[in-house]
């Protein structure tokens, strides 16, 4: 999932839009990129109960502007296994019901693109979404100001020195719910952070349409969320009394 801006065409198209990722719930619909509906829950996660009735929502305002979804996209992780799931099964629920195409963006793209539209990465050289993966480790890519994915997704255990080499010939922003592990140990004027920006549904129209226009589906038979890491269940410790 590298690669953020593709060749843009004139088609257009009536995309839902699925994000789940984080503690942060969001549905939303475009049409020709621009946003026609959003709604997002910040007091997560409780994307099991709330998932539905956004949909329903979201696919009311397409019955209303009298036209037919043409896709839906959903943001396909890294971020958190039972949310990804939820997103995923939800969002291959509503192409199977209506017979359209899914799109899967990668939740650091997501991330990497929505720092780059807000116009606050225009004083570093590169910008790295980073998301909380538990005790000091993230997930995280790299991405020039152009877009373009300097270094594919994946696990990384955070250390005083672990990005010296990219911040001493750069300046790097460091973006999403992880940088506070982030900003706990380095130390570095070249550093920068931007610990609000949070992957939503919203921001997800660019993305997808220009993943519709270039026909990049993916077969939903067979696509799983991308975990990054396999998903290890904790069990709560429990003292046995000695008889």
């Amino acid at each position: 999932m590298c690669g953020l801006f593709c060749t843009f065409t004139t088609h257009m198209a009536l995309i839902l839009h699925i994000e789940t990722s984080t503690p942060v719930c969001s549905v939303a619909v475009s049409l020709d990129g621009a946003v026609l509906f959003s709604r997002t829950e910040w007091k997560g996660p409780s994307h099991a109960t709330l998932i539905g009735p956004f949909l329903d929502e979201a696919l009311r305002v397409v019955e209303l502007k009298g036209q037919k979804l043409d896709a839906v996209a959903v943001s396909a992780g890294p971020g958190s296994y039972t949310g990804l799931r939820i997103g995923v099964s939800a969002a291959k629920g509503v192409c199977y019901a209506l017979k359209v195409p899914l799109i899967a963006i990668s939740t650091l793209e997501l991330m990497a693109d929505t720092g780059l539209r807000s116009g606050s990465c225009a004083a570093f050289t590169g910008v790295r979404p980073v998301l909380d993966a538990r005790r000091m480790e993230v997930y995280t890519a790299l991405y020039d100001l152009d877009g373009r994915c300097l270094e594919a997704p994946h696990a990384q255990v955070v250390e005083a020195h672990t990005f010296d080499v990219e911040l001493a010939t750069g300046r790097i922003v460091f973006v999403g719910d992880g940088t506070s592990k982030l900003k706990a140990v380095i130390d570095n004027e070249r550093a920068g952070f931007d610990e609000a920006l949070v992957p939503l549904a919203e921001n997800m129209a660019g993305l997808a349409e220009r993943a519709y226009s270039d026909q990049q589906f993916v077969d939903m038979a067979y696509f799983e969320p991308f975990y990054i890491k396999d998903f290890v269940a904790t069990v709560k410790k429990q003292l046995i009394p000695e008889k």
